[in-house]
């Protein structure tokens, strides 16, 4: 393929992942897999994880395998947390070995133990694609990585850790115009409860009412961030279901 050959048909299949993701990785699926490589492996990140997340994951493993490791970490840690962990057991051990000693330990953890979560916990639900800053970041530095996403991937929050990756605080989006460019994001931080991955739909939504956000983070036992819930990706509680349908459960 040529190279204005090559960039049309990237851009092509960007759009094609971009209006329906699913049926852009049905139709990768029934490709080779360096065919596979030659549509989406220039493409952005974001566009990679949209695409493999509804994947085959034998075939969605195989395309990783293929990408540079450093791309293919940043991917693996974007994706949802159930089907990385599905990722994880296609590889074979000599990659996992490579792939899981360029990972966060914690993410590691969090990916061999998502077998046991429920289907509705934080840690089956949560996404691991966050804005995450340190303590002694500039505001101007995250205010420009928020610039250069898109505006649907734009967070409720940003989140502030320390250097080992332990969660600190919060930044509310919304509220950055309020601040200086030049202050540091921990002395802008504000604290908020967080959830642990094994939290149950009905845990996550009492901290949801406290907490008064539409974004929780989730952390591990040593209060590491490990990705974000969303309260919009919980499933309906009972008492939201419609009259009907509670009469006939």
């Amino acid at each position: 393929m040529n190279s204005p050959m090559h960039a049309l048909a990237g851009v092509m299949t960007e759009k094609f992942i971009a209006a329906d993701p699913a049926a852009a990785a049905r139709a990768l699926e029934t490709l080779a897999t360096h065919e596979v490589l030659l549509l989406i492996g220039s493409l952005k990140a974001q566009v990679i994880v949209a695409c493999l997340n509804p994947m085959d994951p034998a075939k969605a493993a195989a395309v990783l395998r293929r990408l540079p490791l450093r791309q293919a970490s940043y991917v693996l840690a974007r994706l949802d947390v159930p089907q990385a962990s599905r990722l994880m057991k296609e590889f074979s051990a000599p990659y996992r070995e490579r792939i899981c000693a360029v990972l966060e330990p914690a993410f590691v953890k969090l990916l061999t133990q998502a077998g046991a979560y429920a289907p509705d916990s934080a840690g089956a639900l949560m996404t691991t694609d966050v804005v995450s800053v340190r303590t002694d970041s500039k505001l101007l530095s995250l205010i420009e990585r928020l610039k250069a996403l898109p505006r649907k991937k734009l967070p409720v929050l940003c989140f502030v850790t320390s250097k080992d990756g332990e969660l600190k605080g919060v930044i509310r989006t919304a509220e950055l115009a309020f601040y200086a460019p030049q202050s540091v994001c921990g002395s802008v931080m504000s604290q908020t409860l967080s959830l642990r991955p094994q939290d149950g739909a009905e845990t996550a939504r009492q901290a949801f009412l406290k907490a008064e956000l539409d974004a929780l983070p989730v952390t591990d036992e040593n209060n590491i961030l490990l990705g974000s819930l969303d309260k919009y990706a919980l499933p309906a509680s009972a008492d939201k279901k419609p009259f009907w349908r509670r009469l006939t459960d």
